[in-house]
């Protein structure tokens, strides 16, 4: 901007000393041309009065050349210029500086032939012999018949020249005095015209480096107030829409990064140009080190880079499902979208993989699938005995009245074990779909205890078991009395049929303080010295229907359904269950429940 302002100010100096210039040249050419046309009159009047005055002889007298001579330097002492006498032919007959007779034919000079016509001549030239510009003035006289011829008069314009000379001498200085004056006003001008440019110029370049706040603070009518409030009204508009853009693309990137499923965003180059928290967690992946990078990057997801490239090369929309092993294995669905502009003839942008882990959804259906199973399986087998003793008595082949009691007897046992089992698949259809009352009350541990033991402890007398309970006897909590004592008799029951004769179950309780009483917590640990669980079942024995060693427990009598039925009832307890085991040696069942529950809304 101080560029803008010195060739302004340069510029209106410019002009302004072109104007003083030519005013100074038209007040000199005005005061020289005045100057001259002065004089040009004083020697007309000279020449008339001379006319006048003088006597002249005849002309071919013969002392009439040193006559004329002798009365022209006469005349130019008392004048001041030089004086000549002309005849009517141009002949020179007298001249106060120049001998007549060496002198040329003046018939044909400039001031003569405009005597001649117009009867006043004038001219200016440069004299050879005085080196100087000489005003010559002519006009034609007459006496009588004496003379007939013209009077000429020349000054030298030296001090004309010396008039000028000084008069550029006072003007220069009064024009460098007014330049110097014209200098000083055109900067204050041009710096009160770029002032306030300057400050636009500052507040554009911080709107350029978004601070989008800076605002113009001129209050002007003119047009660089309008500006001024262009620039305002420029700046308010950038800040609302960044304020729009921002907003919208915290909105998306919040969308995206809670998102569940994972998303790819590939051009038509085939790099990666945008990934989400989700799938940077299920491809084990991190976004700012992928993303400007081809998507074959993605080396250790084969199969996925081989169906990314098969749709950028197709531009067609797929849906498949893959097999992840890194870094966790997993069952991921994978839809390809092609991402287009609707309007543009070439609008394909590249395209959109959204990734859904889908391994709970085909675990689920899995286990939907081996629970029909299962439970076809576990009908049947008491169905075909029930049947196939039932048909042996009608069919009279049976007499003897013992093995007639023995077949009934059976039928009678299968029919009881139909009955616990769909009892138990009731209950836990209705422990799953939530719709189970939950009736909390305090319990005092100890006596809780007291009468499971004594429902357990004809069994395990049975296989000469020691049961064992270690419970403090100040120790109470909250919680479903009965839904509790499902917990630990199915627990203690398993504990029995799967711990050889002359082993040992032993269920203790211990109160776990965690920072005040509405986070305390009760452990419960069920051990047995039995035949343990391998480690590769571990994992499952919650499921339903999933036994370890299958014959022994369905010739216990076992469902199948006991242990996912405690899970569920430990989960609407708001506790936790966890199991150790080694096999041979015996397992470990640990359970931790709050000693006092929160009662939500709808009282489950």
């Amino acid at each position: 901007m101080r560029q803008y302002r010195n060739r302004l100010t340069l510029i209106m100096l410019t002009l302004i000393g072109l104007s003083m210039l030519a005013a100074g040249l038209a007040m000199v050419t005005v005061f020289k041309q005045s100057h001259i046309q002065l004089l040009e009159d004083n020697m007309v009047r000279e020449i008339r009065l001379l006319q006048t005055m003088m006597e002249f002889p005849a002309t071919d007298d013969p002392d009439a050349l040193s006559y004329y001579t002798e009365r022209s330097k006469q005349l130019e002492e008392l004048s001041d210029a030089r004086v000549t006498f002309i005849l009517k032919d141009g002949t020179v007959i007298g001249d106060s500086e120049s001998d007549p007779l060496t002198m040329d034919n003046h018939a044909y000079r400039e001031e003569m032939l405009q005597a001649v016509k117009e009867g006043r001549g004038s001219t200016i030239r440069r004299s050879n012999t005085l080196q100087q510009d000489m005003l010559y003035v002519a006009l034609p006289v007459q006496a009588g018949e004496n003379f007939d011829g013209f009077v000429r008069l020349s000054v030298s314009l030296k001090e004309v020249d010396q008039g000028v000379r000084q008069g550029w001498t006072v003007m220069g200085i009064g024009l460098l005095v007014l330049f110097l004056i014209a200098a000083l006003v055109s900067y204050r001008v041009a710096k009160g015209l770029t002032s306030p440019l300057e400050k636009i110029t500052r507040v554009a370049r911080r709107i350029s480096r978004l601070e989008y706040d800076a605002r113009v603070k001129i209050h002007r009518q003119d047009e660089i107030g309008q500006l001024a409030q262009a620039i305002n009204a420029m700046a308010d508009s950038l800040q609302t829409q960044l304020r729009t853009i921002r907003d919208n693309e915290d909105l998306l990137q919040s969308v995206l990064n809670n998102m569940t499923g994972g998303i790819v965003m590939v051009n038509r180059a085939g790099q990666i140009i945008l990934v989400n928290r989700a799938a940077e967690k299920t491809l084990g992946i991190d976004a700012e080190v992928i993303t400007g990078k081809s998507y074959r990057e993605l080396k250790q997801h084969y199969e996925l880079t081989k169906l990314m490239e098969e749709g950028l090369e197709s531009k067609e929309d797929f849906h498949e499902e893959r097999n992840l092993y890194y870094p966790v294995e997993a069952i991921i669905r994978l839809d390809g979208v092609t991402m287009r502009q609707e309007e543009e003839e070439d609008s394909y942008r590249g395209m959109l993989f959204l990734l859904q882990d889908v391994s709970d959804i085909r675990r689920l259906e899995r286990m939907r699938s081996e629970f029909v199973a299962n439970v076809s399986h576990e009908l049947k087998t008491p169905l075909a005995a029930v049947k196939g003793f039932a048909e042996t008595l009608l069919g009279g082949g049976v007499t003897d009245e013992k093995t007639s009691r023995s077949f009934l007897q059976i039928i009678y046992d299968e029919s009881e074990r139909l009955n616990r089992l769909i009892g138990d698949i009731l209950e836990l259809s209705k422990i799953e779909s939530k719709r189970i009352q939950m009736d909390y009350s305090p319990i005092h541990l100890s006596v809780f205890f007291d009468t499971i033991s004594e429902m357990m402890r004809t069994v395990a007398e049975k296989k000469r078991i020691t049961l064992e309970l270690d419970i403090p006897e100040e120790l109470f909590m909250e919680g479903d009395e009965d839904k509790l004592r499902q917990i630990f008799m199915n627990l203690l029951s398993n504990a029995i049929n799967y711990t050889q004769e002359g082993g040992r179950v032993k269920l203790t309780a211990r109160e776990q303080h965690n920072n005040g009483s509405a986070d305390d917590m009760v452990e419960f640990v069920v051990t047995d010295s039995g035949i343990g669980i391998p480690k590769k079942d571990l994992p499952r024995i919650f499921e339903r229907f999933y036994r370890v060693d299958k014959a022994r427990s369905r010739g216990s009598g076992g469902t199948g359904l006991g242990l996912s039925i405690v899970k569920h009832l430990v989960d609407l307890h708001h506790g936790t269950i966890k199991v150790e085991s080694e096999l041979g040696t015996g397992s470990s069942f640990i359970i931790d429940l709050p000693v006092l529950q929160e009662t939500d809304e709808t009282g489950s």
